[in-house]
């Protein structure tokens, strides 16, 4: 979507986030979604996407925290959530909030790496200052400060979530004040059985015989058909 919106393919004012087109009758509400996924032109379209599919492969492969669907789905609901309404109080009225959901991602997935060393810019340094490594970089560019303050935002955002979600039930004596609603689990799972349905249902075991034997032993032979339903037979002597 990015590319088309560089090379002009697509205008942007139809993905950007304003409250006028939300609170507009029909409300256009895939802009909470594509205000998400728009970046900027050269290096950001490169750097942006990587961080992206990077950060969210790290969190749902193989990661304790979201062991479902799910849990990733609704952090991610959580998360761009907070970030929307932390633009309407701070009141600098962005419209695009990517760098925002990617220092959100690098946020969270970090917190679980502490110890590691990760490398930013040629620079190593430990995994958990990645984050503010990524805030002090937009120092170096025109423009940068502005940029800094929409990824505060995402900082703001993956820090109350992992507050939320585990710091205050670990160390505060609480239980988890943002659990994954029961609602969404019936979505993702009656999503996947449709989808299941939809591609052919599950896979059914191959064929097999009314006497038990597999699609192996139904070829043609000697045997009158009648009897080829008793089995796969042994050979004597």
């Amino acid at each position: 979507m990015s590319l088309g919106i560089v090379l002009g393919m697509m205008p942007s004012k139809y993905f950007i986030y304003h409250p006028f087109f939300i609170l507009r009758f029909p409300p256009q509400i895939w802009r909470f979604a594509t205000s998400f996924l728009i970046t900027g032109s050269g290096l950001g379209l490169v750097f942006d996407t990587y961080f992206l599919y990077s950060y969210l492969s790290q969190m749902e492969v193989g990661n304790p925290r979201f062991p479902r669907k799910e849990d990733l789905i609704w952090y991610l609901i959580f998360v761009c959530g907070t970030i929307l309404v932390a633009n309407h109080f701070v009141g600098f009225g962005f419209m695009m909030f990517l760098p925002a959901l990617i220092l959100a991602l690098s946020y969270t997935v970090t917190q679980d790496q502490r110890g590691a060393k990760v490398s930013y810019m040629f620079v190593t340094m430990p995994a958990q200052m990645m984050p503010y490594a990524m805030l002090a970089i937009n120092l170096l560019f025109p423009g940068g400060v502005e940029n800094m303050i929409l990824q505060f935002h995402g900082l703001f955002a993956g820090h109350l979530f992992d507050f939320l979600s585990r710091t205050w039930p670990q160390y505060g004596g609480g239980r988890n004040l943002i659990p994954t609603p029961a609602i969404l689990s019936r979505i993702v799972q009656s999503t996947e059985s449709l989808f299941q349905a939809g591609v052919g249902g599950p896979a059914r075991p191959a064929g097999r015989t009314l006497g038990g034997g597999t699609g192996a032993n139904t070829s043609s032979g000697p045997l009158p058909d009648s009897w080829r339903t008793r089995g796969p037979g042994q050979r004597l002597g």
